[in-house]
Formats: C-alpha cells, structure tokens, sequence
C-alpha cells in the first residue's frame, strides 16, 4: 500500500466525502514478483506454495483500506485471468482460482471475519466454462459472491448461461473499454448503451462498470507493455479544465436515474428498440431505450393501462422516467 498511500488513498477519500455510500471493488493485476514463476509483473502463475501467502495479501490490503476509512465491498480474485501479457497481469486458470478460493482466500476472510465480497473471473464473455466450473464445486461456491465479466470477447448473453447455471450467484459488470473517435462530430452513444447498459443488466448483472473513470488528453497514465493508450476517460482532465466523454454520457443514462436498490423488470423489445427497465426504491420506473435503427422510430411506452407516445432519432439513446 506504500505507494497507494501518495495518490489512490487520498483521492478515494476524497470521492467517498462527497458519496460515502459508493460501493468500492479492488481488483489485482499482479501478486509480488517473488510469488511468480516468472519473477516478472508481466504474466507467469502464482507459486502454489504462496497460495495462503497471498490470500494473507488480500486480507492485509481490506483491513488496512479499512483503517485508512476505505471499505472495499467487493474484490476479484485476478483481473483478466486468462490475458498474461499485460503489464502487469497473472495468468491463473479456473481449476487453480478454484483451489486458491476454496482453501485458502475464502478461508482467511472467514477466519479474519472480513465480509468483503468475493468474485470470480472477471475476464471476458468467450468463456463462461471459467466462472461456472470453479461455482460447480461446492467448497469454492460457498465462499463466493457472483462473477464478473468484460466485453472484449464473446457475447453478452453468456452471463445468462452463468445465471441459468447458479442462479443463487450475482453476476457483475467489471469492465468495458469505450472509444469515441477525437475528430466525431457527434458522440455514437447507442453502441455502449446498447450493448452495456441494456445488454448487460439484461442478462442479470447487477452494475455495470467502463474503463476508464478519467485521464489526460493523450489518456495517460497507462503502463508500459500491453498498457492501452487508447482508452479514453470518461472525463478528460486537461490542467483546471475537463471535458466529459462517451463513457460518461452512457453512464449517466442509467446512473443518474437508476439508483442504487433499483430492480430490473420486464420489458419486451421491439426491431431496432434496444431497451431495460427498473423500478427504483422510490416506486417510480425507468426506461432506457437505444434505437439502434437506420430509421426514426416512434414507439408506445405502456405501464399499468397507461400509454405514452414516443419518439427516438436513428442513433439515439433516451431516459424516460415516471
């Protein structure tokens, strides 16, 4: 934590001053090179014989974020388990995350009686085998919150299939990257929208996270070897200035209007309608609707006999709320 201590911690306060009911999920890239085949921040597998060594990590790290006035609700186990070659990165198969879980890093939450959530995978759509065969053993599952996906490979309907598989386990949203082109006269919200707000929580997760929250205007800071430097905050901070971008706007459809405790209900779709639907603590509803068209659309919105006429541009992304 000593180098967290200079710039994470003091801004994590800060933002949890100004919410401090923001739910905060920390996920390792990396476990201390000794732990490592490799003795290298980039790929490698975790020794087993630092398997309790490293479960004592994660136990360390959510006690001391605590004492520093940082709950963390959730961690993964690794991010992006199956890409070694980023920088850093660990590659850890699912029979291996199966085994750290259930006798070791489950083990020491509960025997240090930490209540942070634990989730698995937290890699991409293309293989929902991870997250279900490390659930089908009931010594790992018992330990575990849910699992969590990425949208670089394979489709959004998978989470499905890992809800169908253990429907008694959450699945998240941990992280998408979305590109706007620099010189776009126009932002092209329906694409996220589409496939993240609505596909995702569509498909049962429960959050849905971009990458990233902010960055210069040329998206630094990134790592050196498999960095991206092409993945642009949400916001750009430029000096005293900012600017706010295509992540923040598709955010801001669902997050400004479904707040936290809000359920998903049904809603069916039409041709081209992309669309998600919650009932909010407060028992009002909202709707998120991406035309995803080559055409205008104008549709009905109905609810409890009452009918409302709307209309949507091709490309377009509207919030209705009543």
């Amino acid at each position: 934590m000593g180098p967290d201590k200079a710039d994470v911690i003091p801004v994590m306060k800060e933002i949890l001053s100004i919410n401090p009911k923001i739910k905060i999920m920390g996920s390792p890239w990396s476990p201390p090179l000794w732990m490592k085949t490799t003795y290298d921040a980039r790929g490698g597998m975790l020794k087993p014989e630092y398997y309790g060594t490293y479960a004592k990590y994660f136990v360390r790290y959510v006690q001391e974020m605590q004492k520093a006035g940082i709950p963390i609700d959730a961690i993964t186990v690794q991010n992006e388990p199956l890409h070694p070659g980023n920088n850093p990165s660990l590659l850890m198969v699912a029979p291996d995350q199966a085994v750290f879980v259930k006798q070791f890093l489950g083990p020491a939450f509960a025997k240090a009686n930490i209540k942070t959530k634990i989730i698995v995978y937290d890699h991409n759509a293309d293989r929902p085998d991870y997250p279900i065969s490390i659930l089908d053993d009931p010594a790992a599952k018992k330990y575990i919150a849910g699992s969590a996906f990425h949208l670089y490979g394979g489709k959004i309907e998978a989470l499905t299939d890992v809800h169908n598989a253990h429907p008694d386990k959450n699945i998240y949203f941990s992280e998408q990257m979305v590109v706007e082109q620099p010189d776009a006269a126009t932002i092209n919200i329906v694409n996220p929208v589409k496939r993240l707000i609505i596909g995702a929580t569509r498909n049962w997760s429960k959050n849905v996270l971009e990458w990233n929250l902010a960055a210069d205007p040329q998206n630094k800071p990134y790592t050196d070897r498999g960095g991206c430097s092409m993945c642009q905050g949400a916001v750009t901070i430029n000096g005293d200035n900012y600017s706010r971008n295509l992540a923040y706007f598709s955010i801001a459809h669902a997050s400004k209007f479904v707040r936290p405790g809000s359920v998903r209900i049904a809603s069916n779709e039409l041709n081209g309608l992309a669309n998600v639907a919650f009932k909010t603590p407060d028992g009002k509803y909202v709707l998120v609707v991406a035309n995803t068209g080559k055409d205008a659309a104008a549709f009905n919105i109905s609810q409890n006999g009452k009918t409302y006429a709307a209309t949507l541009d091709k490309g377009a992304v509207a919030t209705y709320l009543w």
